[in-house]
C-alpha cells in the first residue's frame, strides 16, 4: 500500500501546497509515511487535471489517495465526479480525508476484518457522494453570488476586474532582489511558485529595458 497525497489550488495565485505539512503530520499520526505528492493549481470545476490522472496511472491496486479535503476532488458536475470515480474504483483506490473519519480504517489494514472490508467501501461511497454533492453546490452557489456581485457593479459602473495583489508582487520582488530562492519566498509569504515566476519575468524584463536605454543613451551622447 502506498499513500500518494494529492494537493490542489484553484488559481496559480494561491498555494497549492499549503495543506502539505498538516497532510503528513496526519500521516505520522496513523504510523504511516507519504510516498508522493502530486500538486497542481486548477479549477476544482474541472475533470481536465493532469497530476490528478498522473496520480492515477502510476498508483498500483489498492493505493490510497490523501487529501486535505473531499472538495479538492470534488467540485465536479455529477457526470464528470461519476467518471472520477470509475478511474478511481479500476485500481480500487481509497479515499483518505482528515475530514472524513470513516475513511481513516484504510490506513490501518491490520485491523479491518472482512467485515469493515466489506462495509466500509460502501458506507464511503456514501460519504464521498454526499460529500461532493455538497461541494458542487458551495461552487455553484459562490460562483452565482460573485456573477450577481459583477453585474451589479457593472450597472454602477464600478466594476473594474481582478486586481493584481500589487503589494504582496512588491514584496515578492524585494526578495528576489535580496537574492532569496523561489522555495524561501514560498515559504515566507505562502505564494505559489507562479505567482513569483511572474515577478521573476516582470523584473528581467525591467532591468533589460533600463539596460537598452542606458545603452542608447552611451551611444548618443547622453552619458559620459
Amino acid at each position: 500500500m502506498f499513500i500518494r497525497a494529492y494537493l490542489r489550488a484553484s488559481t496559480p495565485e494561491q498555494n497549492a501546497e499549503r495543506a502539505k505539512a498538516s497532510l503528513i503530520q496526519f500521516a505520522e499520526q496513523h504510523g504511516q509515511r507519504i510516498a508522493a505528492f502530486y500538486t497542481e493549481n486548477v479549477s476544482g470545476a474541472t475533470l481536465h487535471r493532469p497530476e490528478l490522472m498522473r496520480l492515477i496511472a502510476e498508483s498500483g491496486e489498492g493505493d490510497i489517495v490523501l487529501v486535505e479535503q473531499i472538495d479538492r476532488l470534488a467540485r465536479l458536475k455529477q457526470q464528470d465526479w461519476d467518471t472520477l470515480k470509475q478511474k478511481l474504483a479500476a485500481k480500487r483506490l481509497a479515499i483518505v480525508s482528515p475530514e472524513l473519519p470513516t475513511s481513516w480504517l484504510a490506513l490501518d489494514k491490520k485491523d479491518n476484518t472482512s467485515f469493515t472490508d466489506s462495509i466500509l467501501p460502501a458506507v464511503n461511497s456514501m460519504m464521498l457522494d454526499m460529500l461532493a454533492a455538497v461541494a458542487r453546490k458551495d461552487y455553484v452557489d459562490r460562483r452565482r453570488r460573485q456573477n450577481q456581485g459583477i453585474n451589479k457593479a457593472r450597472s454602477e459602473g464600478k466594476y473594474q476586474g481582478r486586481q493584481p495583489d500589487l503589494k504582496r508582487r512588491q514584496h515578492i520582488a524585494s526578495l528576489l532582489r535580496t537574492g532569496h530562492s523561489y522555495s524561501e519566498i514560498q515559504d515566507i509569504l505562502g505564494c505559489s511558485r507562479h505567482l513569483i515566476a511572474s515577478v521573476a519575468k516582470e523584473q528581467r524584463q525591467s532591468d533589460a529595458a533600463s539596460a537598452a536605454i542606458c545603452t542608447q543613451r552611451t551611444k548618443t551622447g547622453e552619458l559620459t
